[in-house]
């Protein structure tokens, strides 16, 4: 046998292939679960602190940006360690999916509130001051004028780092979560042969290509024109 014969028998077994393929695919529409839950919970979390914020409640202020930086600065596989084997000391336990779940939404969070604060502090003070002019509220001000222009010019930001964190969902195979990685990784110990790994990054660039190049034309197609 060549080396060229060993490496497509270690890497493109088709035997191998056939029969762990159907885990694959499992964990593919499981990765695809999980990716949406965290985008949702943790964009929806970071956009209303981001409102929170700027009603200019010192305590309250500094208590998001301590919560913020936390979670800016733990790594997103510590924060999943401490989540799953660290609440059961406290009496509470979470299943591999929820920790994870929870473990990258709070990441999630932390970073967009940033984006949105920034996009937020961006628009023009004569933005403010124009529409409050008019005898609009603060809120009516905030919610018409001020968060809309934010809105467009954190878009292309907001798109990266919610790919970046989704490709995150490989974690979650470190708390036993049958996604792609976790059910490749177990196809490997059960087969001894590492094609469900490339069965596994077929499936990754199937699930992500795509929603990097949607990336691509969403930054393209919001943004901000100078």
């Amino acid at each position: 046998m060549t080396n060229w014969d060993r490496f497509l028998d270690s890497f493109f077994n088709a035997r191998v292939a056939a029969e762990y393929l159907p885990k694959i695919v499992e964990g593919f529409w499981l990765t695809i679960l999980l990716a949406g839950c965290i985008i949702l919970a943790g964009v929806a979390a970071g956009l209303a602190l981001a409102v929170l914020r700027s009603l200019g409640i010192r305590p309250l202020n500094w208590l998001i940006i301590f919560v913020v930086d936390l979670f800016r600065a733990l790594p997103p596989l510590v924060v999943i360690a401490l989540l799953y084997f660290g609440l059961p000391a406290a009496g509470l336990s979470l299943s591999g999916f929820a920790a994870a779940w929870l473990s990258l939404s709070l990441v999630l969070m932390a970073f967009t509130e940033e984006i949105f604060w920034a996009g937020i502090t961006a628009v023009p003070k004569g933005q403010w001051e124009a529409a409050r002019s008019t005898g609009l509220g603060f809120f009516p001000t905030f919610s018409l004028v001020v968060l809309p222009q934010a809105l467009r010019m954190v878009v292309p930001p907001l798109t990266n780092r919610t790919i970046a964190i989704t490709k995150g969902t490989a974690l979650a195979s470190v708390v036993a979560v049958p996604e792609i990685l976790g059910a490749a990784q177990a196809g490997v110990s059960f087969s001894f042969n590492p094609t469900p790994l490339t069965l596994g990054a077929i499936a990754y660039l199937v699930l992500f290509l795509p929603v990097v190049i949607l990336g691509r034309w969403v930054e393209t197609r919001f943004a901000w024109k100078r």
